[in-house]
């Protein structure tokens, strides 16, 4: 029975766990466990609990995944080329904003006004 107690403190656990699912990591795992439960439920527990069974279905799975690496291969190397070629761009990006930054520090530092802005006032 839930006490006088849980039932004020229920609205705050309540928004605490929707907080806790915008999280990325949160989410994985509800549906990690959702997947665990619904395939112990489909095959049953005797399956998972065997292990020459459960060797079987993991180099399945193995198989599987190693046939998807290699028939994607070259796209798949395509997107990681692109993904970080894309994180190398935004390393430039803000290393160049810092260097901005530092260099109108600086200036304000010794005393000289920052240059007039290249747009002109309406």
């Amino acid at each position: 029975m839930m006490t006088e107690e849980m039932m004020k403190q229920m609205p705050h656990m309540m928004s605490q766990a929707g907080h806790m699912m915008s999280k990325p990591v949160t989410t994985g795992a509800m549906m990690a466990g959702a997947g665990f439960a619904a395939g112990k439920g489909l095959l049953g527990t005797a399956l998972l609990r065997n292990p020459l069974a459960l060797l079987a279905v993991g180099a399945a799975g193995g198989i599987a995944a190693g046939f998807l690496l290699f028939k994607y291969q070259k796209e798949i190397v395509e997107g990681l080329s692109k993904a970080t070629g894309m994180g190398k761009d935004f390393a430039l990006h803000q290393k160049e904003n810092l260097n901005d930054l530092m260099a109108e520090a600086q200036d304000k530092f010794e005393g000289n006004p920052p240059p007039a802005s290249e747009t002109p006032a309406a």
